[in-house]
């Protein structure tokens, strides 16, 4: 708690002080706010659908399973551990999942298919986790705490998306849980309309997807299985029109329940955001244990320092800074090929200009289209600044081998504190937004 309490705290009246610490046990430390208590409920309660066997892209399965987590609105964050509540979905359910997955992953369309546009590594875990969610939403029990509708499991099939009854139920669904619509919705509708469009949508190039669906009291009738089954392009075309008015309706009364910049607001508003960020390397540094005394704790907030120096230089997104592989010098560089097929970056020496650099093939990009790039890569030489090559090369020689103890080395240039109970040096999303 004492982070958060002011300079003079104890200088204050004791009614001031009672004041700030009731604040910030409220807010801060049990982030008891009505929306985090709404998220602390939420996350207990596990009913998502996860899809054994499924693989995809670059993106191994962990124990042989895409784990699906429940109800996350923010990052995509795999949670192996919570699953009580979580069921397999049945084999057909999977292969329609697969199929689905294959169709925006693969480098070629499949004869006779069209699409438009592909599904990167993490856009495809986040669908998956998203139709997971409402799978197993609809297979909830009704008497349950999540109080889904109770659709028997053998009864889910990706041929009961084509149906306004079952988007409909799971949109008010979701508004009834949280008490309000958010873009989030928006943008399972934007699933739905992609996969019924004309020409390009998965679902719309498999009627055969029908062939599996059955009535669902309140939400499918048999009239729009028949309709549907008599002719399934004017039913895509029907649906396709529902949910684009149902993205317009819910655009015009969704909620913003947070403001992402809150945290950061007074460096926004500072004169130079810039040199705030930098009085937080100052302060890793002036507080930075003896490596003599304590390597570990060392080796942690050097990798914090550079952490934020290299985000403060590059202005990369996390994913991109995460997945920085690492050359240290006197060593081959990965020719860029190489990093194009990895769609990674890496920092290496450039004896050339005698300083460290980043390159990072375009691909590599979330915004791999933008005319910033022009079809190049991105490519810096880092600023000696500040000690900054100092300590670049004290964590490339030393720190990191401390915080890698035995675990294999992943090659990327953050590594995590390699633990007894973590053995895994190589981050993830979760762990590096911690970090």
């Amino acid at each position: 708690m004492a982070w958060h309490l002011p300079e003079d705290f104890n200088s204050l009246s004791f009614q001031k002080r009672e004041e700030i610490v009731e604040w910030v046990r409220r807010v801060v430390i049990s982030g008891s706010t009505d929306y985090r208590q709404f998220q602390a409920a939420a996350v207990k309660q596990r009913y998502a659908i996860r899809f054994p066997g499924v693989s995809y892209g670059g993106l191994a399965p962990r124990n042989g399973k895409i784990v699906v987590p429940v109800d996350n609105e923010q990052d995509w964050i795999e949670d192996p551990d919570l699953l009580s509540g979580v069921i397999d979905a049945p084999p057909a359910l999977a292969m329609e999942m697969a199929d689905l997955l294959r169709f925006k992953t693969s480098a070629l369309t499949s004869i006779g298919f069209q699409r438009n546009g592909v599904w990167g590594e993490d856009t495809a875990s986040q669908k998956v986790e998203h139709l997971g969610l409402m799978f197993g939403a609809l297979a909830a029990s009704k008497e349950g705490e999540v109080r889904g509708h109770g659709v028997p499991i053998r009864q889910l099939t990706f041929g009961l998306l084509l149906f306004p009854g079952i988007w409909d139920w799971y949109l008010q669904w979701r508004e009834s849980r949280r008490g309000f619509y958010t873009t989030w919705e928006v943008d399972m509708l934007r699933i739905a309309l992609a996969i019924t469009k004309q020409d390009t949508g998965w679902l719309r190039q498999h009627p055969e997807l029908l062939q599996r669906v059955q009535p669902i009291r309140g939400l499918v009738s048999q009239n729009e299985i028949d309709y549907a089954r008599d002719d399934w392009h004017g039913a895509c075309d029907d649906f396709h029109k529902h949910a684009s008015h149902r993205v317009k309706e819910i655009q015009r009364i969704a909620r913003v329940h947070r403001d992402p910049f809150e945290p950061i607001m007074p460096v926004l508003e500072a004169p130079s955001p810039v040199g705030e960020y930098r009085k937080i390397t100052e302060e890793i540094l002036r507080l930075m244990p003896d490596e003599e005394r304590y390597p570990r704790p060392a080796a942690e907030a050097v990798r914090s320092f550079l952490m934020l120096r290299l985000g403060l230089h590059l202005g990369l997104r996390q994913k991109n800074l995460r997945q920085l592989m690492l050359c240290p010098r006197g060593q081959m560089p990965r020719p860029e090929r190489i990093l194009e097929k990895m769609k990674r970056g890496e920092i290496r020496w450039n004896d050339r200009e005698g300083g460290w650099e980043v390159l990072i093939p375009a691909v590599a990009f979330k915004n791999a289209d933008s005319s910033f790039f022009g079809d190049k890569p991105f490519r810096l030489v880092l600023p000696d600044l500040l000690d900054l090559y100092k300590y670049i090369d004290a964590y490339v020689e030393n720190h990191r081998a401390v915080l890698l103890r035995t675990a294999s080395d992943p090659g990327t240039f953050f590594v995590k504190t390699v633990k007894t109970t973590s053995t895994e040096a190589a981050y993830d999303i979760t762990s590096f937004y911690v970090a």
